[in-house]
Formats: C-alpha cells, sequence, structure tokens
C-alpha cells in the first residue's frame, strides 16, 4: 500500500495526474479556498460547464473536464458544513471520498490527488477529517486496482504531518 499514496504539502492545481479533486461547494460555482484556486487555474471554461451541470448535493461528485490544469478531469465532492457530528457529517464525508474513487476506477484512471475535503471553512475538526479520508482511501485501494496512485495535497504544514502521522499509524497495523 505505501507505493499507493503519498501525502504532500503543495499546490493541488499543479499536479500532474489524471484526475484532482476539488472541494466545491454545492452550487459549483467556484469559492474560496481550493475551489477558488482550482476555478482560476482552470480558467473560464469551468464555471461555464459548472453552470451546465447545475449544483452538486454534499456527498457527491460531479465531474468535468480540467481545462487549463495538468490534470484530465476535476472531480468536484461537497463536503459537508462541521455542525457537531450528529448531522450526518462523517458518512457525507465518507461519501464524498468514496464517490471520487468510483469515478476514477470507473473511468480506469492511474492517480487522482485529493485536498482536505471539508476542513477549510466547512469547520470539520482535522483529525476526524483526515482519519476519514485515510480510511476510505486505504479501503478503496485494499479493493479495487484502480486508481494506482493516491495523492493527498494539503496546503499546510501542519496538515500534511497530520496525514502523515496517520498514515504512518495504519502502516504500523
Amino acid at each position: 500500500m505505501k507505493e499507493r499514496i503519498d501525502i504532500i504539502q503543495g499546490d493541488i492545481t499543479k499536479m500532474a495526474v489524471d484526475a484532482i479533486v476539488n472541494a466545491a461547494n454545492s452550487g459549483l460555482l467556484g469559492g474560496g479556498g481550493v475551489d477558488g484556486a482550482i476555478h482560476r487555474a482552470a480558467g473560464p471554461e469551468l464555471l461555464a460547464a459548472c453552470r451546465e451541470i447545475g449544483g452538486c448535493p454534499t456527498g457527491e461528485v460531479r465531474v468535468t473536464p480540467a481545462f487549463h490544469l495538468s490534470s484530465k478531469y476535476i472531480l468536484h465532492a461537497v463536503g459537508p458544513i462541521w455542525q457537531g457530528g450528529s448531522a450526518g457529517e462523517p458518512d457525507l464525508l465518507r461519501s464524498c471520498y468514496r464517490n471520487a474513487l468510483e469515478e476514477v476506477s470507473n473511468r480506469q484512471l492511474e492517480s487522482i490527488a485529493f485536498p482536505a475535503i471539508s476542513c477549510g471553512v466547512y469547520g470539520y475538526p482535522h483529525q476526524e477529517a483526515a482519519s476519514i479520508a485515510l480510511n476510505e482511501v486505504w479501503q478503496w485501494l485494499s479493493d479495487h486496482g484502480f486508481p494506482h496512485k493516491v495523492v493527498f495535497v494539503l496546503f499546510d504544514q501542519p496538515m500534511a504531518k497530520l496525514y502523515q502521522r496517520l498514515l504512518a499509524d495504519k502502516y504500523k497495523k
């Protein structure tokens, strides 16, 4: 499994992978954080494509071309807004990761890059969100051939270190 999961601190818009995941809002029309960065880097064609889709419910994923990015596709995953954990947030967050991986698997894509979905303005506790993300990816890769490589691209060093520590703990088990 070690060769199939990487964790880096960096800019997801610069990743040369088959698909990147956008931590999108339900309108898919851009916003702040990762969402805004992806929209800016992909160009105005992305906004037009997202308008045609017309939105996405929380926990689901919609796919667009990547336009001016190095990847082929953008998978727009709408994560839950943290409301204390009793409003179905864990299941919705798990669903984001599973649905993105299913899209990649169905297309037989080799690689995907994930941000920390729901960890910015949506306020999801970082430890819980990272644990969900790693558990979902680990389980998926244990059961499926695609993708061959999953990269978590985290914006800052503290988040990257959290993911690295949690992943190291999984390798020990």
